[in-house]
């Protein structure tokens, strides 16, 4: 909203201050400026105020406001004079202000850097947050404006207002002065009020999210007359889960007398329904989507689920529309999954929705997945199916305009049914954030991650996403460092999640092995040393084995103290006709739970190949229910499906999937096309647009009909404790143990934080380096900044302790003589020409020079391989302690934030990308890892006879050059190339510094939902 002329001239309407931000209840809203044209709407929110409210806004009653009041509290000059307002469809539901005082309580200008706050929140929309939003805004729009502290006179009867200071977690002082509650707040952030609005979030957002998944109440939007369709389909899946909600079809184009639906009530518009609609799941075509988006918001709906395409995956026009989608969605108050989405499901007994195009409700289970991806979605859903598996939740988020992983993240931390996260992501919105909920996340839960579109250039369309410059590598080692399970296919994730969640976590590295295959043993145990893992020798059951001898050999495995966890293998057993054996999976499934009745701490694993009913008593021992038909195959053959077993009894074969690829290959378009007009199609102008994904609806009659079969909770799957996944290979079953290993060290670590040592603060001077700093900002006229010289470069890293190597000019041979005789002998000489740079294989050093004849003779042989001295620009350098030449680099990305950096010096390091990475600040565990996490670090520690290396040292330099850029992020990039790390101490012979203007921070400042 843009000011008018009458605003103050000299200062423009800062656009910058608008956000979106959720509520304690889940709902959204938006925060922005006053302007001169919201008179009427601000008369409008104070009529709607109680009395109450009033007398303690202005300590006496006070009915209306008066013409002079609407023109001060509509006019700013948004420095001194500031007002936010709280929108909800257009309309004030909050607003604070804040006029900036002297010592003496009187209106002032800067440099005065006080102001008297005041709030007013409407009675209806107490209690949901407003003010605690409306006070981190305010006050970060005060800081932005040299604001340090806020005064404030409150009534000792407005308790709530109370609170909300002092629960905002500021520094406060509090007085009684006649008749009224003094406080002054300073407002510079703090970890107790970083800590209380990073809460405030995590309750929001988990709330926002727990509202679409647990709708009282779903309509679908755009449900065809006929069979199929898209909301047609969704309508019936909603209907075969066996939703406990009430459920409404909405359709402009239904006919008058239409009363109902496939059993629901029909209606033309939402305003046509009596109750309230808690989701609205809108499947139109996308030029209707907007009308009705309107009527979801004029009649209270709480979250859409926008299944409709045609948006930023159809370019910059379809961007805009997208925006333009959630701009309307949010002004309402509503969030969206979508658009372009799947769906949804909740498997939850009190729930039982499945909102989405899969015909088959997944079983209830305790994992909770999320996708970007509709086509993965199908995959990931058949797939979990098919190995006996059962979600929590489901969110295939499409687009993913509104609701994100980082919101998945938030809701999955609170969730008591979800005991694993698994997410599918194509684009990082907040890295930074993600960052950070899932490092929470991953301290009580395991939280499992397949990232598509790794390579630069590959974003998927219709996800508007910051750009990152760090490459994969860098991005998968921040995820291990939060605790996240990165792994790379879909495939890994669901056998990583399998056993995350039916088994315990690995108290270590140690595996037995067990088998009645000394082949299938061996392949195990390779697999074993491949990943990391200390196997024991495999123990060899032979081919003559039977249950009971697989039941004794694992009880005395888990009883044995000397091993952490267990992997089973087990082949066909042959008959005396030379046969293979069929119907002993279900006896070999009993024996091994037997084995693990006692409640085993250690986790266990099967690998099976071809035992002749295994699989299926595996798959069926894992459902309570009788198996449906599959109605759902992923676009592509996954590949042999790990199966679970169960300890609740064998009700029958598992359902058969096209998908499974022990079935034979899938169908490259499985789907029945639909008997009647598609959505879209001028019989039906309101349907949607065809799914994303085939899908063939429910092959049985609807809820309500003459035929309709009583309705079924979802079976219970096999993925509580106790729960034993088998895996068709042994490297499968090796890599998910591999992944619940690193991640049971990462908890145990976790436990207990690193810290940044104390010693640090006496050796640094971070007002000098500040100093430093701005003067050399000051004179650089580029905006982007500007690289120091070595001189510059060597005085701001000397004031945190690190010490570079002086280096001197040697323009001719007669200065290098100088430069040597100043150093003292020996000496280095060296080109600094950027080709030649840190090169010794080309020549471009001379190391050990004793003396001036030596020196002379280096510098003529150097100039006439390489060049003339002005293109060489040779240095000279007083040589270092042998030792390790080692790489250290920080740099600072927009997207994810600063990352320090380590390796090795030379090509053999860069062309293998053994580098390793942690994000700053970086704390003394961090330090450790860092240096030991290279595949080269045994050279660091003694490799083939050589001395060990001053690893500590290393270490406190880590810690040094983390805490210059995180104190100073004008620090955008240093490169400490080579430092030299010898048995005692180490040399930094090389430093490279750029400064230039911090980028924005996402992941501090107010609340506020990001833009895409």
């Amino acid at each position: 909203m843009e000011p008018t002329p009458e605003q103050s001239p000299h200062h423009a309407y800062p656009d910058h201050w608008e956000a979106d931000v959720v509520l304690r209840d889940g709902g959204t809203a938006r925060i922005r400026p006053i302007t001169t044209d919201d008179a009427e709407r601000l008369v409008s929110f104070y009529e709607q105020v109680s009395d109450e409210s009033k007398y303690y806004r202005f300590f006496a009653p006070y009915p209306r406001l008066s013409d002079r009041d609407v023109h001060r509290f509509t006019h700013h000059d948004y420095v001194d004079r500031v007002g936010l307002a709280v929108t909800i469809g257009g309309e004030f539901i909050g607003t604070v202000r804040y006029d900036r005082i002297n010592d003496q309580g009187r209106p002032a200008s800067a440099p005065a850097d006080e102001a008297e706050v005041a709030f007013l929140v409407q009675d209806a929309h107490q209690g949901r947050g407003v003010a605690s939003a409306l006070l981190e805004h305010i006050a970060a729009v005060a800081r932005e404006r040299g604001i340090r502290r806020f005064a404030a006179e409150v009534l000792p009867a407005n308790n709530k207002m109370i609170k909300v200071f002092r629960d905002g977690g500021y520094t406060q002082r509090r007085s009684f002065e006649d008749g009224s509650v003094h406080l002054t707040l300073d407002l510079e952030p703090t970890e107790k009020s970083l800590a209380v609005q990073r809460g405030r979030e995590q309750r929001a957002e988990a709330r926002s999210v727990q509202r679409l998944l647990a709708p009282g109440s779903v309509a679908v939007i755009g449900t065809g007359r006929t069979p199929g369709g898209v909301g047609r389909t969704v309508l019936r899946n909603l209907l075969a889960s066996g939703y406990t909600g009430r459920t409404y079809a909405v359709n402009r184009a239904f006919d008058e007398g239409l009363a109902t639906l496939d059993g629901v009530p029909a209606h033309r518009s939402l305003g046509e329904i009596d109750e309230q609609v808690d989701l609205a799941v809108i499947a139109v075509p996308a030029h209707r989507v907007p009308e009705a988006v309107a009527d979801c918001g004029e009649h209270g709906v709480q979250g859409l689920v926008v299944l409709s395409a045609g948006y930023a995956e159809r370019g910059a026009e379809g961007r805009e529309l997208q925006r333009e989608l959630v701009r309307q969605a949010r002004s309402y108050g509503m969030r969206i999954i979508g658009p372009n989405a799947f769906g949804i499901i909740n498997t939850a007994e009190s729930v039982r929705l499945n909102a989405s195009l899969a015909p088959e409700s997944p079983a209830r289970g305790r994992i909770g997945l999320f996708t970007q991806s509709g086509a993965i979605g199908i995959a990931l859903l058949s797939g979990l199916h098919r190995r006996g598996a059962g979600l929590s939740s489901f969110i295939s988020a499409g687009n993913r305009a509104d609701v994100s992983g980082n919101d998945f993240l938030q809701y999955s931390f609170e969730d008591a049914d979800t005991d694993v996260a698994l997410l599918y992501l194509e684009s990082l919105g907040n890295p930074r954030k993600f960052n950070r909920l899932a490092r929470r996340t991953a301290a009580v839960k395991p939280v499992v991650v397949v990232k598509g579109a790794r390579h630069s250039g590959s974003t998927p369309p219709g996800h508007a996403v910051p750009v990152s410059r760090i490459p994969d590598a860098t991005v998968s080692a921040l995820m291990r460092q939060a605790g996240v399970i990165r792994v790379d296919t879909v495939t890994e994730m669901v056998d990583a999640g399998l056993l995350l969640a039916g088994q315990p976590l690995p108290a270590g590295p140690r595996v037995a092995i067990l088998g009645n295959s000394e082949s299938l043993g061996l392949l195990t145990y390779d697999a074993c040393l491949a990943e990391g893992l200390r196997p024991r020798p495999p123990i060899d059951l032979t081919t003559a084995a039977s249950p009971q001898d697989f039941r004794d050999a694992l009880a005395e495995a888990l009883a044995d103290g000397t091993c952490d966890a267990v992997i089973v293998t087990a082949i066909p057993w042959v008959g005396e006709n030379g046969e293979a054996e069929t119907g002993d999976g279900q006896v070999l499934a009993a024996a091994l739970h037997k084995a693990v009745a006692g409640g085993s701490a250690k986790p266990v694993a099967v690998v099976h190949v071809e035992i002749g009913g295994l699989a299926e008593a595996l798959a069926a021992a894992s459902s309570t229910a009788a198996p449906r038909p599959r109605t759902v195959t992923p676009a592509a053959d996954p590949p042999r499906a790990a199966t679970t077993l169960s300890t609740g009894p064998a009700r029958g074969p598992a359902p058969s999937s096209p998908a499974d690829t022990e079935a034979g290959p899938a169908p490259e378009a499985p789907i029945t096309p639909p008997a009647s007009p598609g959505p879209g199609s001028p019989a039906d102008p309101e349907a949607g647009p065809a799914p994303e994904a085939p899908t063939t609806p429910p092959m049985r009659p609807g809820p309500g009909s003459p035929a309709e079969p009583k309705t079924s909770p979802a079976p219970e799957a096999a993925t509580g404790p106790g729960r034993i996944p088998a895996y068709p290979a042994a490297e499968r079953a090796v890599r998910a143990l591999a992944e619940a290993v690193k991640y049971a060290q990462w908890r145990r670590q976790a436990a207990v934080p690193g810290k940044i040592p104390e010693f640090l603060d006496d050796t640094i001077d971070e007002p000098g380096a500040a100093a430093l700093i701005e003067a050399q900002l000051a004179t650089a006229p580029d905006p982007r900044g500007r690289p120091l010289t070595h001189d510059e470069a060597r005085e701001l890293l000397g004031r945190y302790g690190i010490a570079v190597r002086p280096t001197l000019l040697a323009p001719g041979p007669d200065a290098a003589v100088a430069a040597a005789t100043r150093l003292g002998y020996p000496v280095a000489l060296k080109t600094t020409a950027p080709h030649l740079r840190h090169r010794a294989d080309l020549g471009g050093v001379r190391l050990d020079i004793a003396d001036e004849e030596a020196l002379r003779r280096a510098y003529g042989e150097l100039t006439d391989l390489l060049g003339k001295p002005a293109e060489l620009l040779p240095v000279v350098q007083a040589m270092a302690p042998r030792g390790v030449d080692t790489v250290v680099r920080a740099s600072i990305d927009a997207a994810a934030g600063a990352v320090l950096s380590f390796g090795l010096a030379g090509a053999p390091s860069e062309l293998l990308g053994d580098t390793a990475h942690r994000l700053v600040p970086a704390t003394d565990r961090d330090a450790a890892e860092l240096i030991r996490s290279i595949r080269a670090a045994p050279v660091l520690f003694g490799w083939r006879g050589s001395a060990p290396v001053d690893t500590a040292a290393l270490e406190e330099l880590l810690l040094r050059l983390s805490r210059l850029v995180d104190d100073h992020p004008e620090v955008v990039s240093v490169a400490l190339e080579p430092v030299v790390v010898a048995p005692h101490g180490l040399t930094v012979l090389g430093a490279s510094v750029r400064l230039a203007p911090p980028p924005a921070r996402s992941d501090l400042g107010p609340r506020r939902l990001p833009n895409y």
